[in-house]
């Protein structure tokens, strides 16, 4: 596998940031690892971080690297700061540049692979409310999407379970006072799906049932089973941590519908 740091400008955001980006490698000679790397462009794993974390938080707190190397996929991480993958009330754009400004890049800087069935999106905590806020919002772009411990009914942050008037403050300056029943809840955006005919992703979404977001889990749960949505869902004991992702994005590598490549 090829490990690559790439800062770049994003005219999304106005400002330079970067990402990290994993690319296959066909080895033969190397020990301990299986390098496989199929021809033409690679297939995508976007995959997303946390709220108090960074671009490369994946490749410090598991080994995401050697899990994937047998898969011959790219791996692209990408840093959005505490922006909850969202164009701010009072920030950034980081809606466009995580639904439209990246991928872009990332195809012209990379071997990386346009088709629908060739892109996966997946994060943890926040990251897991991006990713299934890009499956839903932008369903023709992603065969699939992961959430870990996502952080997936936020309305119910905003309106009951704030912890302090300065997060409250906070999530005011990203979300606006307008979150229930806009394009950033999860909730709403599966209640509308139900009115279109557009592709329908796969997701796959997991949760430890010690952790402080199994409550948010079990919304979207409830409400994912009312669309004809196919989730896979497991739970098993597990809190917010970095011992449980480390398990469970090896279940994600193994779930995404990759298809046979030369």
């Amino acid at each position: 596998m090829a490990l690559i740091k790439c800062d770049f400008y994003s005219d999304a955001l106005g400002l330079s940031t970067s990402m990290h980006v994993i690319l296959p490698q066909q080895t033969h000679t190397q020990i301990g690892m299986e390098n496989v790397k199929g021809s033409g462009l690679h297939p995508t794993l976007y995959l997303l971080h946390g709220m108090s974390d960074d671009d490369s938080i994946w490749l410090r707190r598991t080994s995401i690297e050697r899990y994937v190397a047998s898969l011959g996929i790219a791996v692209v991480m990408p840093q959005v700061h505490r922006s909850f993958y969202t164009d701010m009330a009072e920030g950034g754009r980081y809606w466009t540049f995580i639904s439209e400004e990246l991928p872009t890049l990332a195809r012209s800087f990379f071997p990386l692979s346009a088709k629908r069935e060739d892109n996966f999106v997946a994060g943890l905590s926040m990251g897991g409310y991006g990713a299934f806020k890009l499956a839903l919002r932008k369903p023709d772009q992603y065969a699939a999407a992961a959430s870990l411990s996502g952080a997936l009914d936020m309305a119910a942050h905003l309106n009951n379970d704030v912890p302090s008037a300065l997060r409250q403050a906070e999530l005011l300056r990203i979300f606006g006072p307008q979150f229930a029943g806009s394009e950033n809840d999860l909730i709403h955006l599966l209640q509308e799906s139900k009115h279109n005919t557009a592709p329908r992703p796969l997701l796959y979404q997991c949760c430890g049932t010690e952790d402080f977001l199994y409550e948010d889990n079990q919304t979207f749960r409830k409400s994912c089973a009312e669309t004809d949505f196919k989730l896979t869902y497991e739970e098993e004991p597990g809190e917010h941590e970095w011992g449980y992702w480390d398990m469970k994005i090896q279940d994600v590598l193994k779930w995404l519908p990759l298809s046979k490549r030369d």
